[in-house]
Order: C-alpha cells, then structure tokens, then sequence
C-alpha cells in the first residue's frame, strides 16, 4: 500500500468509527423496539385468551439522559391497551431525592393495564450500594401513587391471573422461598423478577411457568453475531430474550427502556408486548 492510499484508508476509518460512535451515542439509545410474543400460560382463563401484557424494565429515570424519552416511549406503550402491564425493576438510577421527583414526573405518563399493574424493584431502587430500604420504600410509594402495585416477594391476583413478585436478588429484601412455597400450581401463575440470576438459585419449587426479568440491558453494546462482552451476572446465557430453561420454566429477558449510559450498538432499547394463549 503506497502513502496515498494507506492516507485514504485511514480517512475512511476514521469516518466510519465516528458515524458509528455517533449512531451509539445518539440514535440507537433511543430506537425503541416493541417486541411481540405469544405467551402460553397454564391454567389460563378461557376468557384471557388473547388478552395484552406489556413488561416495561429498566426505566432509569435520573440524570445520564433525558429522560423525556421514557415518557414518550410510555405513551407510545399505551397504544396497545394492555389488559396487564408489568415494571420490573430499576426505576431510577438514583443518586438523590431528586429522583423522587423525577420519577414521579414520568409515572404522570405511566401505561397502566385494564385489567391489572404489577411492579418488582430493581437493585438501582435501593439506592446507593443497593442498601437503602428508605429509598425502596420511597420508591415504592411513588409507584402505588402512579396506579402501580409494587410486590415486594408478594403475590398479586388479578382476574384469574397470579403474579409472583420477587424482590430484588442484591437488595436488602430478597427472600422469595416464602411466597414460591405458596405458589399455586392449578392456578395461571407468571413470576416477576428483576435479576435472572434467581433463576439458577434453588427457591423455585417445582414452579412451571414464565419469569419475566430485566437487569441485564442485554449488555447494551455487542458485535453482531457475538455475544455481548459485559453483562451484570453470573450466568452468561442469560443475556436477552426468551430462554427455555428446560424444566417447565420460560425464562423472559427484556433488553430495558432505559439506559446505564446512553450507548448501545447492536442492542435496542425494548418494551414487550405479550398475548396471552393457553398454555
């Protein structure tokens, strides 16, 4: 290669790294994807069959972006009239009472369902170290105020329909043995939890079913037909999406609305709108 073309393809490097560093910084944090699914259920009502619901994960109201994104995903979420709709988890990045406030701005605009809203915290609601119960349970009040039923390893019935909170596997409260050894197998159960990480722990008691969970982001940023280089747990199969866990359990992995840092590639942000079939 002589100096003029070794110049040019330097040029040319250098212009495609900017345009994709731009393109991550700028464009793909806010290309949302509605990804839709059926979800068989067991035990499911014949009347929900073929109801909507969405999952929402991963919000991160706080001050790394503008988090007027979020409500203007929210209400592009309302859209599809979901009959239930499910947060699971990292409300904030919380770094002060100011995200409070702003959470409390956005949930104006929160997507509710017809029929029910359930919610499970995330380790960024506990604050700073995931460690401060006085934020989760602020956390949780906003929520309850937005119309939002948070679970705190609690179950919320609704319409014929379970829904098993987790609370979150780093924080303070997790302690989910309790409410799954009165889960009830001859009922239409769906597990809300925001670490994928739990499902490897043995607390599940023969459970056969879904597990909704977020956490991950689906590592934000990937080669394409790569795995992602990080993600923020131990088991690295579980990155994005639907996983067959191979023993009854459905293991469902949403990619978040919002962002640690806005910078994906590879990986767009995500809400999941799900139909309910019999299982």
């Amino acid at each position: 290669m002589n100096r003029r073309n070794f110049i040019k393809s330097g040029i040319g490097l250098g212009a495609t790294a900017a345009l994709t560093g731009i393109y991550s910084w700028q464009i793909a944090p806010y290309n949302l994807e509605f990804v839709k699914l059926n979800m068989p259920i067991k035990n499911l009502p014949q009347e929900l069959i073929g109801k909507t619901l969405i999952q929402v994960s991963d919000m991160h109201v706080g001050n790394r972006f503008d988090w007027n994104y979020i409500i203007e995903s929210l209400e592009l979420a309302k859209s599809f009239k979901p009959d239930f709709v499910v947060y699971t988890g990292d409300f904030t990045s919380f770094e002060n009472k100011e995200q409070y406030i702003q959470l409390q701005q956005v949930l104006k605009s929160a997507v509710l369902g017809k029929i029910g809203t359930f919610a499970v915290l995330g380790n960024h609601d506990y604050g700073h170290g995931w460690s401060n119960e006085t934020v989760a349970s602020t956390t949780c009040e906003i929520l309850e105020k937005a119309g939002i039923n948070p679970l705190r390893n609690g179950i919320g019935q609704s319409d014929g329909v379970n829904f098993l909170g987790m609370d979150d596997y780093w924080g303070l409260n997790f302690g989910p043995e309790k409410m799954m050894a009165m889960h009830d197998p001859s009922a239409a159960n769906i597990v809300l939890c925001h670490n994928p990480d739990v499902c490897d722990l043995d607390v599940w008691n023969n459970y056969q079913g879904w597990i909704l969970s977020g956490h991950t982001h689906g590592g934000q940023v990937k080669a394409p037909f790569l795995p992602p280089p990080i993600l923020p747990v131990k088991n690295r199969a579980y990155s994005a999406g639907e996983i067959d866990l191979k023993d009854g359990r459905t293991l469902y992995i949403n990619r978040a609305l919002g962002h640690m840092y806005p910078i994906r590639f590879n990986v767009r942000p995500e809400i999941t709108v799900f139909e309910l079939t019999k299982g």
